[in-house]
């Protein structure tokens, strides 16, 4: 791969980048201590463990603790991951899961706005959070003797997020400033959240992580609350510590501090499942840009298992590898067809097989034509090389050159704390055990020559394909974002 990255999230990856509330006591009421006996069972055994280390328990209330030491510095890498992100919104607060997420850092009843940054600093320790579709997260890096402190802070902002109305209107207005930024003065991003919205119809995928500016512009300070009650309860979160830590010690504070977040039941989730696709979708979108851009979104399987594997979970393999074929490395073919030589078409190409996730899975093809060639092109292109693929096959040797290399970028990623928590806390999201790196590794490894060809075959229809392409309209030289809102985003 051109650079190191998980499996999972290769397998999640993509080009781009009305539930009823549960009960909630008071925020500024004191959390009650689980029982001794409750606190024993909950630390006597791990629910799981690894040959790596990483030991998996389940805490009185509800919330999963999982840790893996890791000796080779003094230091930690701490993550919060809660089960809730925008695909657990309702039509009109699009965008609350990640407005939420900035939020948590404007106070809780025992601190003030931004205090929580500053003691984390204070300690030597650097943080920062991410929203997705599936799933949002904390983390923060700090030495190691300064676990405690950081695992009472984060408890603290979990349970009694709390912060006044003026903050909220302050920091809506920074997330609007985002998606300006990321999406809408972005063409290709902005493509890709069109093309998103065409390709789904049921499932909440259809609406971006950001939220739709309307939405934003709606929002209110109870809205936000409203999802922090609902979703941030203990059995829907799972606590992730990696690095110079013993595991019984790890265990002991998030008993005393997570441990003591009363417990809530997790919102019941009404299904949303996609309905098959009748033919093939195609939108333009016009926005100021230097270049035409071109996607294919084709509807794929999911992953749902790594074990007891049914046959959506094969071909859901099988794409990723036809994926890594495709662009995964310098020179792949798609490259060597479409960018290289005097008839080239396409300034760049690349590929995707989001097939890890909560919601549909989709494989996607881009391009971006060379000068003197259009949109059209590509696109065709991208589709003949697919189509040879589905005609031709592909060799053993090329199977093998994209497997060696998975094999040194998972070795690569295992240097990082970061990379080792992420994975882990992806893992339990998605419902996957602990090593379901090792044993998705295992499993691309064994995908055949004939599994990848039969899956070019079944999956690149034009039933289920939705086409987007940018059409360039002249770019405005006097138009600059505002650099003062840009300093202000967090990530």
């Amino acid at each position: 791969m051109k650079r190191a990255i998980s499996l999972l999230g290769l397998l999640a990856c993509t080009v781009a980048g009305a539930q009823a509330p549960a009960s909630s006591t008071s925020a500024s009421a004191a959390p009650s201590a689980p029982t001794a006996a409750a606190a024993v069972d909950a630390a006597a055994a791990a629910q799981a463990s690894t040959a790596s280390g990483a030991q998996q328990f389940q805490l009185a209330n509800g919330m999963q603790l999982i840790v893996q030491p890791d000796r080779r510095a003094p230091t930690a890498l701490h993550m919060v991951w809660v089960r809730v992100g925008a695909m657990d919104e309702v039509d009109g607060t699009s965008g609350v899961a990640h407005v939420l997420e900035h939020m948590m850092f404007k106070g809780s009843t025992k601190l003030a706005p931004g205090e929580f940054s500053r003691r984390v600093a204070a300690l030597g320790g650097s943080e920062n959070a991410f929203t997705s579709l599936d799933y949002t997260g904390y983390y923060q890096q700090i030495p190691s003797d300064r676990l405690e402190q950081v695992m009472r802070l984060e408890a603290d902002r979990f349970a009694h997020n709390r912060w006044p109305d003026a903050e909220f209107r302050k920091e809506i207005e920074v997330v609007k400033e985002e998606r300006r930024m990321r999406t809408e003065d972005q063409p290709r991003a902005l493509l890709i959240e069109q093309l998103s919205a065409a390709t789904f119809t049921a499932s909440p995928y259809r609406r971006p992580v950001v939220g739709w500016m309307s939405d934003l512009d709606a929002m209110t300070p109870a809205d936000v609350r409203q999802f922090h009650r609902q979703w941030y309860v203990p059995a829907n979160a799972a606590v992730v510590v990696v690095g110079d830590v013993d595991v019984r010690k790890v265990r002991a504070l998030a008993e005393n501090t997570y441990g003591r977040i009363p417990a809530r039941a997790v919102p019941v989730r009404k299904p949303r499942a996609e309905p098959p696709q009748m033919g093939l979708r195609r939108i333009t979108v016009k926005a100021p840009a230097e270049q035409a851009y071109v996607a294919l979104a084709f509807r794929a399987p999911t992953l749902a298992r790594v074990e007891a594997l049914t046959d959506a979970d094969r071909d859901a393999l099988a794409l990723v590898v036809l994926s890594a074929v495709l662009s995964g490395y310098d020179g792949a073919r798609l490259e060597r067809a479409l960018s290289q030589g005097p008839e080239r078409v396409a300034d760049n190409v690349g590929s995707g097989a989001s097939v890890v996730g909560r919601g549909p899975g989709m494989f996607m093809l881009t391009g971006v034509p060379a000068q003197g060639k259009t949109a059209q092109q590509v696109e065709d292109a991208l589709r003949a090389e697919v189509a040879r693929v589905a005609r031709e096959g592909v060799g053993s040797a090329e199977l093998e050159r994209v497997k060696t290399q998975w094999v040194a970028s998972t070795v690569y990623q295992r240097d990082s704390l970061h990379g080792q928590a992420s994975d882990l806390g992806s893992n339990w999201v998605q419902g996957l055990p602990l090593d379901a790196e090792d044993r998705l590794l295992t499993l691309l490894r064994a995908i055949t020559p004939e599994q990848v060809q039969a899956v070019a075959q079944r999956y690149f229809g034009d039933d289920q394909l939705t086409v987007a392409t940018l059409a360039p309209q002249p770019l405005d030289p006097q138009r600059k974002r505002p650099a003062a809102a840009a300093g202000a985003m967090r990530h």
